[in-house]
């Protein structure tokens, strides 16, 4: 799970350096179609109308950007279509990559689930803090192996102390990102954990998703990206499809709690 974790990351970098942080991200979001069918497959996630909804719309979304790049989303260098549709392909390798890997982490956790109780009616709780904590240091290790074999591979090593020299906004800023972004990445894959073994997998690809108003925010306050009407229209359809599914949720919590089923109210690892 962390080589193909890894390998998502990568694919994405790839893309989102030949398409527009707006496009990139918008385009990530599609991973929730995958993960909406693997966690069907492999986790036996029961969907509801509102999630049915929030799947399609935060597919749909994404795919506005599909139809073709207009003319100011050409890519620097030789701005070409093909290397727009290479970034688009990649893009969506790492949403299938990152689909795939959510529900069978919910699948291996769920055999880490503890008895709480004596005999064969004893309820089963979620894995503890500690394991949870092993899981991911298990596939962070195993994710950076399979990055540094591939520096060390390529030679890239030796091409750090250049980029430092050359970023925008100077050399301590440059290692200052690179550890900051190490540190961050490491709080979202631990919250991501959470959310998968006290909820869901699929909760968990819509909270990866619910990033995108935010990078779409700040790519055009910070990086000047022009923000036209394909990305509104696919923003909005996100930002509904996020509406539509906590809205959902909380109708079927109060639904629980009218029927006063706790069994209904444990995580999918118990159930």
């Amino acid at each position: 799970l962390g080589v193909f974790f890894a390998l998502a990351c990568y694919a994405y970098s790839l893309g989102s350096l030949a398409l527009p942080l707006t496009t990139s991200s918008l385009m990530q979001a599609t991973q929730l179609a995958f993960n909406a069918f693997c966690s069907f497959v492999f986790a036996g996630i029961r969907f509801t109308p509102f999630s049915v909804n929030a799947v399609v719309l935060l597919t749909v979304g994404p795919a506005v950007l599909g139809v073709g790049p207009s003319s100011e989303e050409k890519v620097a260098g030789e701005g070409s279509k093909a290397a727009y549709w290479a970034g688009f392909s990649e893009c969506m390798a790492s949403a299938a990559l990152m689909g795939l890997v959510l529900p069978l982490l919910e699948v291996a956790m769920s055999r880490y689930a503890r008895r709480t109780g004596p005999g064969a009616s004893a309820a089963r709780a979620p894995p503890s803090y500690l394991t949870v904590m092993q899981v991911q240091a298990v596939m962070g290790a195993a994710g950076t192996v399979l990055c540094l074999v591939g520096m060390a591979v390529m030679e890239e090593f030796q091409a750090v102390p250049r980029e430092a020299a050359a970023f925008g906004l100077g050399e301590t800023n440059y290692y200052s990102l690179l550890i900051s972004a190490a540190v961050s990445w490491q709080f979202f894959n631990l919250g991501i954990m959470g959310l998968i073994v006290c909820s869901s997998s699929l909760l968990a690809g819509i909270m990866v998703a619910l990033v995108l108003p935010l990078s779409e925010v700040l790519a055009v306050i910070f990086l000047h990206e022009k923000f036209d009407g394909g990305k509104g229209v696919a923003l909005v359809l996100c930002l509904w499809g996020f509406v539509s599914y906590f809205y959902g949720e909380s109708e079927q919590k109060q639904v629980t709690k009218r029927n006063d089923d706790p069994e209904s109210m444990c995580c999918p690892l118990i159930t």
